[in-house]
């Protein structure tokens, strides 16, 4: 059993791809017509306008894709089921984190594809972030968060093009991790809570005592005298990326 099959069970549920982010990775793609989705997941920011195929190791995944999903293989990323150079472009969104071997799994993007597309979270930004400092600070212990690679990891295996951050809009419809950056109140919805892998792993006792303190501090007005600023923001830099690689043309 993989850790999604565990704690993904509701994730569709809050994890919906926002199309202003959907966008800017479909720009990314630039000119590929064949794409590969590696840790596909449920389907989040698959192109429509071009062939898709997910590969994804998580059967409770898999089975949450719609009925209008890609075609998907059930694949860990670092053992593909593709020939070489099978598409133009292979993409992976928010999911490198959770891969067993890292390396392996780019090495086995840059087989398949001349270019790869990624949207992923610089953890040295990440930890900065009010939720994770204040709130829940057990989360940087977690074996995914310490797995998750920066840019500087990535460069090490692939060629890269550019890097440009992925600005999350004030009413961002993802709910990953850093989505309610100025909607606190949502951080204490369980549901919400549910569909984020941290807060999913974290230990029941941990969870409620974070998210206790965040309750409080909401209704005193603490969180507000620190952070209100950002309730008047429409976006921000938090500390997603998307990084290409390769070649697209």
């Amino acid at each position: 059993m993989t850790r999604y099959d565990t704690i993904g069970r509701t994730y569709t549920l809050t994890r919906r791809p926002d199309p202003r982010i959907a966008a800017q990775i479909a720009a990314a793609l630039g000119n590929a017509t064949r794409v590969v989705n590696v840790g596909g997941g449920t389907g989040s920011y698959e192109p429509d306008d071009r062939f898709v195929v997910a590969a994804e190791v998580s059967l409770t995944m898999l089975r949450q894709r719609s009925e209008g999903a890609a075609p998907a293989v059930q694949s860990r990323a670092e053992a593909l089921p593709f020939r070489d150079g099978a598409f133009d472009a292979a993409l992976a969104t928010l999911t490198l984190h959770h891969w067993g071997h890292l390396e392996r799994g780019l090495s086995e993007m840059q087989r398949v594809a001349r270019a790869q597309v990624i949207f992923f979270f610089e953890p040295t930004l990440s930890r900065d972030f009010w939720l994770f400092a204040e709130y829940f600070p057990e989360i940087a212990a977690l074996e995914s968060e310490r797995a998750a690679p920066g840019l500087d990891r990535l460069a090490a295996t692939l060629a890269v093009h550019h890097v440009e951050p992925v600005a999350v809009p004030a009413d961002c419809r993802d709910g990953f991790a850093a989505c309610y950056w100025n909607r606190p109140e949502a951080y204490l919805d369980p549901v919400v809570q549910a569909g984020i892998s941290s807060f999913a792993q974290l230990e029941p006792e941990v969870r409620r005592a974070g998210t206790e303190r965040l309750r409080r501090d909401l209704a005193s007005g603490a969180w507000d005298e620190r952070h209100g600023e950002l309730r008047d923001l429409t976006e921000i830099d938090i500390c997603y990326r998307l990084l290409v690689a390769g070649h697209l043309s």
